[in-house]
């Protein structure tokens, strides 16, 4: 499987002079914990809700500040034509929770260990799924 395949698209972003309040406001109306930071679909950074509220808030910022003073400028990322299994490989080597997904270098999605827990469920379910059925349509009885 392809990561484009299992990741989230479009990704949500901001250009990095947006607010934290705004990106905040993104990030709430679109039900992510991130939004990525994009200047003419080029990735510059990343900011989540753990940046805003210990290096925003936390960190005395006021709420008009621009995002691109709490973003994270080092972002790890993964090609959409990547096999999924380079991004489970990523998400163990780096300890991150979002990947954004590239493809020639312009931001055209978003993977979460949340998108691999869903591809994981999905296999375990086309593998147990016969299994469980076999086991529904035998009567109980004695071992």
């Amino acid at each position: 499987m392809k990561v484009s395949e299992a990741m989230s698209a479009p990704a949500a972003a901001v250009p990095p002079r947006t607010s934290v309040a705004e990106a905040a406001r993104q990030m709430a109306a679109q039900g992510v914990g991130s939004v990525l930071v994009v200047q003419d679909g080029a990735l510059l950074g990343i900011v989540t809700d753990r940046d805003l509220a210990v290096r925003g808030l936390g960190g005395g910022l006021e709420s008009e500040a621009p995002v691109d003073a709490v973003m994270s400028a080092q972002v790890i990322t993964v090609d959409a034509a990547d096999d999924i299994h380079v991004a489970y490989r990523l998400f163990r080597r780096f300890g991150v929770r979002r990947l954004p997904v590239v493809d020639e270098r312009r931001v055209v999605g978003m993977l979460t260990v949340d998108d691999l827990f869903l591809d994981v469920f999905q296999r375990l379910a086309d593998l147990l799924g016969p299994i469980a059925w076999s086991v529904l349509e035998e009567p109980p009885g004695p071992p």
